[in-house]
């Protein structure tokens, strides 16, 4: 896709898109299916309470987020990273990866759950798989 070849794509720190927004590149760029889009509180509540967020947007259009949570120095779990399928491999997670590094210290992990189908791309930026990851579901 050339979605990037006429455009120039902009970066933001913490400049948190709307519920509306935020759902709709999470319906384009497929992590939908792993988000609770129809649960708009939840959406609500995942923007509110992240404490970084790098958008990358063309013009006004959100086409991508890194949205964290983290203590800026010891570990940043980045929650979600999306851009939408149109702009996909134009380098934009990269960006996205890199300017929330950017904002952490030196010493700062970057920590993630990669989608299924994701899982091959990582290694190939830097990341290392970790073994010893653990999930507890949902509280009931």
């Amino acid at each position: 896709m050339a979605a990037t070849d006429a455009v120039e794509i902009t970066y933001a720190v913490n400049n948190k898109p709307s519920a509306d927004e935020f759902i709709g590149l999470l319906v384009s760029s497929t992590l939908a299916e792993r988000r609770p889009v129809e649960d708009r509180a939840c959406i609500e509540g995942m923007l509110k309470n992240a404490n970084l967020i790098i958008t990358a947007h063309d013009e006004n259009k959100l086409v991508g987020i890194a949205r964290s949570i983290t203590d800026f120095h010891y570990a940043c779990y980045l929650s979600d990273i999306a851009v939408d399928k149109t702009y996909q491999n134009n380098g934009i997670g990269k960006q996205l990866i890199a300017h929330t590094q950017q904002q952490l210290g030196t010493r700062c992990k970057l920590i993630l759950l990669s989608a299924p189908d994701a899982a091959d791309y990582y290694p190939k930026i830097g990341f290392s798989q970790h073994p010893r990851a653990w999930v507890l579901a949902e509280s009931q």
